[in-house]
């Protein structure tokens, strides 16, 4: 008897999409059936995210707790998230009518609090948060290109650095930009000497008065999208590398449902 399907499920054609992308890798031996099929085991990883519990506590209908876990880490491990996410973020691109690869970003840091067990944390002194800092650039979609977690005590414009460097490896034709005034000051000049791209800083006129920024808007609706999910609330992981493929899930669900629609 099949198990009720939960809201963060996949629908058939979400899952159709993934599973392309996923033998697109052979992640699994050719000519062996697995003993859990997949879509469970993305499903399972998937509640875990959209609701924030523990491992050991996924309901019982879903494979057992360990079974999903190892699958995770085998595919953080391997790249795998890596590779399905930054494919499918080529497919909405050009389903959107861009190219594939982006010629312009947008950069900014999003603080969360940690758990004791994160391996990185500190004191965020602007949001008065200690735990950890996102650093996230975004294409003009609000996709994700690259994302680096760190300790929070980590000023903007030492972290961009980190993301921006990153960025460079992953998308080749980018000529331009886009940040808050946080960056401003010699990471213009970094940026340029460094990556070859132009840092535009897009200021606020009146600090006293709502306004929705043109490009800023972009990346705060990206980091808008993660706090939906219950997990990404608060950094729960040890390592960063596991915060950020958590990121790059959710952003794959997101994809799929845009592209199944």
């Amino acid at each position: 008897m099949a198990r009720p399907r939960y809201p963060s499920d996949l629908t058939d054609a979400e899952w159709g999409l993934f599973e392309a992308k996923l033998l697109e890798f052979r992640t699994t031996n050719r000519g062996r059936k697995p003993v859990i099929p997949k879509r469970e085991m993305v499903d399972a990883i998937l509640y875990r995210l959209r609701t924030g519990c523990q491992w050991r506590d996924l309901p019982h209908d879903f494979p057992d707790w360990q079974a999903v876990y190892n699958q995770f880490r085998q595919w953080r491990n391997k790249g795998v998230w890596d590779a399905v996410h930054d494919a499918l973020c080529r497919a909405v691109r050009v389903s959107a009518g861009r190219d594939p690869e982006p010629t312009a970003l947008i950069i900014d840091s999003q603080s969360v609090k940690a758990d004791e067990i994160a391996e990185e944390s500190g004191y965020d002194a602007g949001k008065k948060i200690k735990g950890i800092k996102r650093h996230a650039v975004v294409d003009v979609l609000g996709l994700l290109i690259c994302v680096v977690v760190h300790s929070a005590a980590i000023q903007d414009r030492d972290g961009a650095k980190k993301v921006l460097s990153l960025a460079k490896s992953r998308a080749p034709r980018v000529s331009r930009v886009w940040a808050d005034g946080g960056y401003a000051g010699k990471l213009v000049d970094w940026t340029q000497e460094n990556t070859s791209w132009t840092l535009e800083i897009v200021k606020r006129n009146d600090p006293h008065q709502f306004k929705v920024l043109p490009k800023r808007w972009i990346v705060e609706r990206t980091f808008g999208w993660f706090m939906k999910w219950r997990c990404l609330n608060r950094h729960h992981a040890r390592k960063t590398v596991t915060g950020e493929n958590d990121l790059r899930i959710v952003m794959t669900k997101y994809m799929l449902r845009r592209l199944a629609a």
